[in-house]
């Protein structure tokens, strides 16, 4: 008979459990008993049911996000994989997700329906985009529910162009996932643009209906971009996940699907802004150009060159005029210079001065020696005229 070690014992049993696919993603129901924790988050407890025991321990990472507060006496399930500790030399189930024995069956279905859906990708299709200004909204939720309320309010201040159509139907109870799925296929054939589905927040029971298998079906069915909002925001359903975008209330549906039309007012106006600039430009420019071809035009026209001939007729006019004026003016001048020397030499000013002129047989006698005594003179001077006979003539002193 072979000996072993205890090590070794250990080792096979631990390499067993390790290695035995009916131990690995196990779920084991019991009642929670000696539960308890230590710094780091780690959650010990054991299961029992009747005389039997099985110990279990979750980790801190999954242990933070339990729902619920396991004490005493609880029924749960604890879902994960079957363990042995060798320094204790027991079994233990390393727990995952742990959950109330009351939502235990239900988990199942849900992992097991989300498992099949996930296989036929109806999760994994790709999104449709949510039309950014739309004209109708269908609303798939319950007619006497605070969703379509809040969806209206928001939509009207929002965006009040757009129109909501109600598609009414039951949000929970047996005969909800029915009535969901053909609301939302009149939804979707409606010729709406946008497609919300919508339920205000409640239990894991009441959001249930959202989880059915025709519901979700007819989420991923829908030829319309459709937003799912169903209940608050630490909610999530199936419908959620085939749908093109979740929401996590149905305000926030109803934000997501339509645009804030001040902000759209601001855009306008910036883009009002900027397109008036640009076309003033544009104008400025283009009458900049205009000018230059008008000039150019101007220049070749027969018109321009006939107005350019007689503005240069009209400038020589001008010259010709001014040199004309010029010298008018200086024999003007020059007329007045003679003027005044002929004055000067008028025998008839000279007389005024106190001479008199000599005249001998009508002519002049500008000299003495034109005279000769018994001469018949007549003597110029001022005031008359003297007819004298000369006496005596004397030349240079000398009697003639």
């Amino acid at each position: 008979m072979a000996i072993y070690t205890v090590t070794q014992i250990a080792n096979v049993l631990s390499a067993k459990l390790k290695t035995e696919p009916k131990f690995r993603g196990i779920a084991v129901k019991g009642e929670l008993s000696d539960v308890g924790s230590d710094r780091s988050g780690h959650l010990y407890f054991r299961l029992k049911e009747g005389n039997a025991g099985l110990r279990g321990v979750m980790f801190s990472q999954n242990a933070a996000k339990l729902k619920f507060l396991p004490i005493e006496g609880m029924s749960v399930i604890a879902y994960g994989g079957i363990d042995y500790y060798q320094r204790d030399g027991s079994c233990e189930i390393v727990t995952t997700q742990l959950l109330p024995a009351g939502e235990g069956a239900e988990y199942l279905a849900l992992a097991k329906l989300k498992e099949k859906l996930t296989a036929l990708g109806v999760f994994t299709a790709p999104k449709k985009p949510i039309p950014r200004y739309p004209k109708s909204i269908a609303v798939v939720t319950s007619p006497n529910g605070a969703a379509i309320m809040d969806i209206k309010n928001i939509v009207s201040r929002r965006y009040p162009v757009a129109e909501i159509r109600l598609f009414p139907t039951l949000v929970q109870g047996i005969s909800a996932p029915e009535n969901i799925a053909k609301a939302l296929y009149e939804a979707d054939s409606s010729g709406c643009d946008t497609l919300i589905l919508a339920r205000g927040g409640g239990s894991s029971e009441d959001l249930s209906a959202f989880n059915a298998e025709a519901v979700v079906m007819a989420v991923y069915n829908c030829q319309t971009p459709i937003i799912s909002a169903v209940g608050h925001e630490t909610d999530w359903s199936l419908s959620d996940l085939a749908a093109d975008l979740r929401a996590p209330t149905p305000s926030g549906a109803a934000e997501l699907a339509t645009p804030d039309i001040t902000v759209m007012i601001q855009e306008i106006n910036i883009i009002a802004t900027d397109l008036k600039k640009l076309v003033g430009s544009r104008i400025s420019a283009k009458k900049e150009e205009l000018k230059s071809f008008e000039f150019a035009l101007a220049g070749l026209s027969p018109k321009s060159k006939i107005k350019a001939r007689v503005d240069g007729l009209k400038a020589i006019e001008e010259t010709m005029e001014s040199a004309k004026n010029h010298k008018l003016e200086i024999c003007r001048i020059a007329i007045s210079s003679l003027g005044e020397m002929l004055s000067g030499l008028n025998p008839e000013n000279i007389l005024s001065r106190g001479y008199a002129m000599v005249y001998k047989n009508g002519t002049v006698a500008d000299s003495a020696d034109k005279l000769s005594a018994g001469d018949n003179i007549k003597i110029v001077m001022r005031g008359g005229n003297v007819g004298a006979e000369v006496k005596k003539v004397l030349v240079n002193e000398d009697e003639l």
